[in-house]
């Protein structure tokens, strides 16, 4: 006897649970894991329809009050389906409900009114109308006369019209209706945010000898019976995109659809123009900004089948395309593509997850890979592409290093150095753009010495210390605290204490400092507004203003020609989060920066301003040597037993209360600690979360660490268990992450 979990109804938060039902033999050789089934349930006098989730042989409550599942509503394996097994696969190794899980996969489930425009047709043969109209205009009917007239003429009439210019009111249609004159129809209008009036079609580019390899072994790979996912490794301005486009190309050659994700919604402007101009109306896009309308409307036209590539950051993943072919991740290594919220899945896990279900190829691509990433290409799990030059063979951006502790020593306390000054006061002389990025990740918190550089961290855990409104300086890993010195600890200077400069300094100094020089500001502050990144980056493209100053989102796979000059005003910010990856995230972003300058005719320089100039993030960037970078952050990783080189599970827990959260978090790791009594597993705290309350709620995690990530599945597991049968656990919120 074989009996399935299914889900009733995921609009519902009342029923967020799955419920045993029996699978009749009739059905047990169709039965799968994602299939839609029809169900008695409770009092309703009509089958409800249910997701399946599961498949034992072990009934979880007395075998004879459980109910028969009626019919498979779809035999076939449907699009729905596949999304739903993945659901599943999200529940089990990410840790959420599978509510959560299938509201993630199937994002627009609240029924959406469909955009409509309204039209007046005539419903009855010319002739007779002709006969109709002339006895109408012996009448008063003026209303009826004027439609039926102009019906005649046209034969179809835009009811906004008919009602605005020709006085036909909603007594006058419902008449003529009743009449079997008219009759009332309804064309579907699909919502869409895109706006592509003024895209040009345009030819491919020829590729590159290097371009045409990395196709070549890409394809080759495809045509294995189980082939990688492929990791594209190419300089910043090598053409990766170009890579792609081709790879689309054969992928609707084929009759199939591809999903390209983008890490930012800042990045859709330039990338759909791209595309659009390539595959025209093939191409469609969503994105968070978008209405629930606009996004419901651009599922609903991939589901029929109307566009063959859907483009969007993490979300667009779950596109309902019917033949999926091929999923393409850009910038691979960016941190937006792990979700924050229930269930934290990474995309590019759940991207090879899907295409495993639906026989599609996986392709990611990046100047800078993340070091998981890299180290699956190393052990030989993904295949690995590279583009070592740039397109056009373009030189890349000299970049140079500037120590912010001789700046200090000379006198100079602005967030621009000498060097920069002078070399953006160059630019402008030359009618040339420059952009300056202020790598604010990550500084919310740490403390450093202005004169050394000396940064205060954890001395078990290698992450910077995070200061506190009361004077301490708090390790978020372990629960490490100190009192926040008044001194440096190595030289003893009392310029001590955090980063202020935010991007509105930046440029209230450069207008000081360059009298005239129009400046444009991109950060969370002016980009909140729907449209917000487009009008930003398309008035910098027009030459509108001579400085783009913003964060994170201005170095991502933009491309302004004459961008000659990229200062990068402080690297350190993200150098010292409270984070192990910082070391990775400082290397990525200084090489985007950098590599945004010189992709024109023209060569391109950065600048590079840190306290650490000798840091090994920063010696690598500035020369784009990843291969140095990616061995000396896998020996610290190794050390620390930090992902890659181990697995690791963050068990987050947050409550109303600080003291029940203080006693179940501890209770917690007791039972990890009893369950699991192999010395393998490193149990880190608890401790309080970087952010250890927010609106009053207070939050604290446990780290695990373990070389085999099926371990971790299983305590996680457990302690689901453990948490749902104790009702101390009811007033504590538990999330699980997994890295």
């Amino acid at each position: 006897m074989i009996y399935a979990d299914i889900i009733i109804d995921i609009s519902s938060d009342k029923l967020d649970r799955s419920f045993q039902y029996r699978v009749p033999e009739r059905l047990e050789q169709e039965i799968k894991v994602g299939m839609v089934v029809s169900i008695p349930f409770g009092n309703a006098s009509q089958p409800r329809k249910g997701y399946v989730t599961g498949l034992s042989r072990e009934p979880k409550i007395d075998a004879e009050k459980i109910k028969d599942i009626c019919e498979i509503s779809s035999g076939e394996e449907t699009t729905e389906s596949r999304l739903i097994a993945l659901a599943a696969w999200m529940r089990e190794n990410y840790g959420s409900t599978m509510i959560q899980a299938l509201k993630t996969v199937l994002p627009i489930q609240e029924k959406i009114k469909a955009k409509e425009k309204k039209y007046i047709c005539l419903d009855i043969p010319e002739e007779e109308g002709h006969k109709l109209l002339a006895d109408l205009e012996k009448t008063r009917f003026r209303a009826r006369t004027r439609l039926l007239r102009e019906l005649l003429e046209k034969k179809r009439l835009d009811f906004t019209f008919a009602s605005k210019e020709l006085g036909a009111t909603s007594a006058v249609v419902k008449k003529m209706q009743e009449q079997g004159v008219i009759r009332i129809e309804y064309d579907e209008i699909m919502r869409n945010s895109l706006n592509t009036g003024d895209i040009v079609a345009e030819d491919s580019l020829p590729l590159t000898d290097e371009q045409e390899t990395a196709v070549k072994q890409i394809l080759e790979e495809w045509e294995k019976p189980f082939p990688r996912p492929m990791l594209i490794e190419g300089v910043t301005g090598s053409g990766k995109t170009q890579v792609y486009m081709k790879l689309i190309e054969s992928t609707i050659a084929q009759g199939k659809q591809t999903i390209v994700l983008i890490p930012e919604i800042a990045l859709t402007y330039q990338t759909v123009r791209r595309f659009y101009a390539r595959f025209g109306d093939k191409v469609s896009v969503i994105n968070s900004r978008q209405s629930q309308g606009e996004r419901y409307d651009q599922f609903k036209r991939a589901k029929r089948g109307e566009v063959q590539v859907m483009i969007g950051p993490r979300s667009a993943l779950f596109t309902p395309f019917g033949n999926l072919g091929l999923i393409i991740i850009d910038e691979e290594h960016e941190p937006s593509y792990k979700s924050e919220s229930s269930p934290r899945y990474h995309a590019r896990e759940t991207s090879i997850k899907r295409a495993s279900l639906e026989n599609a190829r996986v392709v990611m691509g990046s100047a800078t890979p993340s070091v998981e990433a890299y180290s699956q290409a190393m052990k030989g799990v993904y295949g690995l592409v590279r583009l070592n030059a740039r397109y056009g063979s373009r030189p890349m951006p000299q970049v140079s290093i500037v120590d912010l502790r001789e700046e200090l020593k000379a006198g100079n306390r602005s967030v621009l150095s000498r060097e920069l000054r002078e070399k953006m006061k160059l630019r402008f002389e030359k009618k040339e753009q420059v952009i300056l990025f202020l790598n604010r990740r990550g500084y919310a918190g740490f403390v450093s010495c202005r004169s050394c550089g000396h940064v205060m961290k954890c001395p078990h855990c290698d992450v910077s210390l995070s200061e506190h409104n009361n004077e301490r300086l708090l390790c978020h890993y372990c629960g490490y605290e100190i009192r926040k010195p008044q001194a440096c600890p190595v030289c003893g200077s009392p310029y001590i204490g955090g980063f202020k400069a935010g991007t509105q300094q930046i440029e209230k100094v450069v207008r000081e400092t360059f009298v005239g020089v129009r400046t444009l500001r991109m950060d969370f502050d002016t980009t909140r507004t729907k449209g917000s990144y487009e009008k930003i980056l398309a008035s910098f493209a027009r030459h509108e203003a001579d400085v783009l100053i913003g964060t994170q989102m201005i170095v991502k796979g933009h491309d302004f020609p004459d961008v000659t000059l990229v200062g990068v005003v402080a690297a350190d910010l993200s150098l010292n989060a409270e984070d192990y990856r910082c070391a990775e995230r400082t290397f990525q972003l200084l090489c985007q920066a950098a590599g945004r300058g010189g992709r024109g005719e023209k060569p391109g320089e950065a600048v590079i301003q840190t306290y650490h100039p000798d840091h090994y993030s920063i010696q690598a960037a500035a020369v784009q040597n990843y291969e140095a970078f990616y061995e000396e952050e896998m020996s610290y990783r190794t050390l620390m037993d930090y992902p890659p080189a181990a697995h690791m599970m963050a068990v987050l827990g947050s409550s109303p209360s600080d003291e029940i959260l203080v006693q179940a978090m501890h209770y917690l790791k007791l039972y990890i600690q009893r369950i699991y009594k192999e010395n393998d597993l490193h149990v880190i705290g608890p401790a309080f979360a970087a952010v250890g309350k927010v609106k009053d709620i207070y939050r604290q995690v446990i780290y695990l660490k373990h070389e085999d990530y099926q371990v971790l599945v299983r305590i996680k597991d457990q302690l689901e268990k453990y948490i749902e049968i104790n009702s101390g656990f009811r007033n504590i919120y538990i999330q699980f992450d997994f890295s």
